[in-house]
């Protein structure tokens, strides 16, 4: 039974890591926890190594096409490297019933981020002579190594704390702090994730986590598989209609962990 499950839920998670290049991810802790009977924190450790393998294949469509900076990535993701450590830490102190109520209360932040950051998007959209779109030009340069290294170890902390890859703030940040058009952005953050989330593991190491690694691995096979899609279907696909698609669902999944987590944590 559970191998029926694991088959269209690793797909959909690529699928959405692949296209959007970040937020897929957010949703394998709940899928771990109330679909794949995983504990809170099995299940955000297993996601850590789902996260990063999905991202690595992910990365590579990205990449023949020319949408990966590899040296901004690696700087970046470096710069979380402190960040993932001390989120690892803390995974590890906190109950779980707190993890996951804080755990919904991070998707319902990311969907505000992204509804705010499509209707951004859709507002500054720039028309040319020919009368299509242009996309904001990669040319606009780094906007201080303070934002920079601040918005990277905030990106690793939640990679550590929540075993999430951080696509949906390091995809913004890439814009805003390096000025990156989307597509460059998207393909450079799964760069990012794969570092922030091997960082993030190895911080994990000696905690006494048992990871169930026939059923992660066989999660990541499928997830990788859906993020080769999912980087097809991004170019083929209005982002807008992809990211409206999302952000409902994340509405709808954290609604459904605050009704699991937060009557635990009252009670």
């Amino acid at each position: 039974m559970t191998l029926v499950w694991i088959v269209p839920l690793g797909l959909a998670v690529g699928i959405v890591l692949g296209a959007l290049g970040g937020g897929g991810a957010i949703l394998t802790v709940p899928i771990l926890v109330y679909v794949l009977a995983q504990t809170p924190s099995a299940a955000t450790t297993g996601s850590l190594v789902i996260v990063a393998l999905i991202s690595l294949v992910g990365l590579l469509p990205h990449h023949r096409v020319g949408n990966v900076r590899m040296r901004d990535g690696l700087v970046f993701g470096v710069l979380g490297v402190v960040g993932s450590l001390v989120g690892s830490r803390l995974n590890a102190a906190v109950p779980a019933p707190i993890l996951m109520t804080a755990f919904a209360a991070l998707m319902l932040v990311v969907a505000i981020l992204m509804t705010v950051k499509r209707r951004g998007s859709a507002g500054r959209r720039v028309v040319g002579d020919d009368g299509k779109s242009a996309a904001p030009s990669d040319e606009a340069g780094h906007r201080g190594w303070g934002v920079l290294i601040g918005a990277a170890t905030g990106v690793g902390l939640l990679t550590g704390f929540f075993g999430v890859g951080g696509g949906f703030a390091v995809v913004p940040a890439l814009v805003l702090v390096l000025g990156f058009s989307m597509p460059v952005a998207v393909g450079t953050s799964l760069l990012v994730i794969v570092i922030n989330s091997l960082t993030a593991l190895l911080g994990r190491l000696g905690t006494g986590l048992e990871i169930d690694w026939p059923l992660i691995l066989a999660f990541s096979v499928f997830g990788a598989a859906g993020s080769l899609l999912g980087g097809r279907i991004a170019q083929r696909v209005d982002p807008q209609r992809l990211s409206l698609a999302f952000t409902i669902l994340l509405v709808l999944v954290a609604a459904y962990v605050a009704l699991q987590s937060v009557p635990q944590l009252l009670g």
